[in-house]
């Protein structure tokens, strides 16, 4: 499929076969494709928590108001964040580079992430945003529908996740087939409402 296309064709359906199954090469393909995200100092701060097991699905849709999907869809991954990711062997993030690009790279995440624990937050939620449509459009191109979420109580989630204290939970995305065509779009904004040229 175009980039395009997939972008245009792309909504958040709620309705899926919760028969069908990914197999473990699509799986493969789905993240290797978020993980070409991009991240800034390219630090790769996501981590993508893909829960198969039933039971935990069951007891995620406790805590995300009932909604189906959890359950339904083929795939339910939760797009999660390290906040500490820039101090963690940062060095291996430029290895393949020049090593005088890496004696000014590296030196230089420490500098813009210690003692900023705003930053470090948001650039999880920057990453997690990038990746999660990354996610998105790759299951579009192969066939799949997807819907992102954020209706549903993160700190339980994180609780039944064993999310470790230095990470966050961005939002969480269901990836299958589906039953039922998304709902028309519900009102878009104009071009120049959203679009502003130079200053507001």
């Amino acid at each position: 499929m175009e980039t395009l296309e997939a972008i245009r064709q792309r909504r958040a359906v709620k309705h899926y076969d919760n028969e069908h199954q990914l197999t473990p090469e699509e799986e493969k393909q789905l993240f290797e494709s978020t993980m070409l995200a991009p991240t800034a100092f390219n630090i790769q701060n996501w981590r993508f928590v893909a829960v198969r097991d039933p039971e935990l699905r069951k007891q995620i849709r406790a805590v995300a108001w009932d909604q189906a999907q959890v359950t339904d869809s083929s795939l339910l991954v939760i797009l999660c964040a390290d906040k500490k990711a820039w101090e963690k062997n940062p060095e291996r993030y430029w290895k393949d580079a020049p090593q005088e690009v890496q004696d000014i790279i590296v030196p230089a995440i420490d500098g813009y992430y210690r003692d900023r624990p705003q930053v470090q937050q948001d650039e999880c939620m920057r990453s997690c945003g990038m990746a999660g449509m990354a996610l998105m459009l790759t299951a579009k191109d192969m066939g799949y529908d997807s819907c992102p979420m954020d209706g549903f109580d993160f700190e339980a989630v994180g609780k039944l996740l064993n999310l470790p204290e230095d990470h966050v939970i961005s939002f969480m995305v269901a990836i299958g087939k589906g039953t039922e065509p998304a709902k028309p779009k519900s009102g878009q904004l104009s071009y120049d409402e959203v679009v502003i040229s130079d200053r507001f």
